[in-house]
């Protein structure tokens, strides 16, 4: 196994232990006397050290040509893991709750479903479907999202200015999701097309 694809599974198992520790902090008060304030800053360096590595493993692969079958699989399914994870996660959270509805965590799953489908019969029929310019600043937006939801839940729940900041974000970003789907879906019918 190569080092990219080794950041990789690394980035796998920072993910689930992403969830975990953020779950502790979501504890209810009456089942954690004291709490875990330590817990929710714990969950932010693990997942910008999970979107981090996620530039990395890319930035490895390609410099050093080490593009595999396997990481081609496994690096856009934990970047779903992480990213969906996240989003699924923060409706647990009433304070997130309000500022980003259900409906854009059901777009935003629904958009990676679909890119993921298109992708994998592409490349089934032996054709090329890298990740585009939509797709990789999608992901930043992504990233940058869940970071500010992850630091307003740490410190600064209840300052207007944080809220309206963390629900442009969420906006922003199902917007950016939407698009980089539509460009795939363009993307994908035009090589069909071309083929048929």
């Amino acid at each position: 196994m190569n080092l990219a694809n080794k950041v990789t599974v690394a980035r796998f198992f920072i993910a689930v232990l992403f969830f975990v520790v953020f779950e502790v902090w979501a504890i209810p008060q009456s089942r954690r006397p004291g709490g875990f304030p330590w817990a929710i800053d714990a969950s932010l360096v693990l997942f910008l050290t999970a979107a981090i590595s996620d530039f990395l493993d890319g930035h490895i692969a390609r410099k050093y040509n080490i593009v595999t079958d396997f990481g081609r699989v496994t690096d856009p399914f934990v970047d779903k893991i992480v990213v969906c994870g996240a989003f699924v996660l923060f409706l647990g959270q009433e304070d997130l709750a309000r500022l980003m509805p259900g409906w854009m965590v059901v777009v935003i799953i629904a958009r990676e479903f679909l890119v993921n489908s298109i992708r994998s019969l592409m490349e089934a029929k032996g054709i090329p479907f890298g990740a585009t310019f939509w797709g990789k600043q999608k992901m930043v937006l992504q990233c940058i999202c869940i970071g500010s939801a992850l630091l307003y839940l740490a410190h600064l729940r209840g300052q207007a200015w944080a809220e309206t900041i963390v629900a442009a974000l969420f906006w922003i970003t199902t917007l950016s999701t939407v698009a980089s789907g539509v460009v795939y879906v363009i993307q994908g019918r035009a090589v069909f097309l071309a083929r048929a």
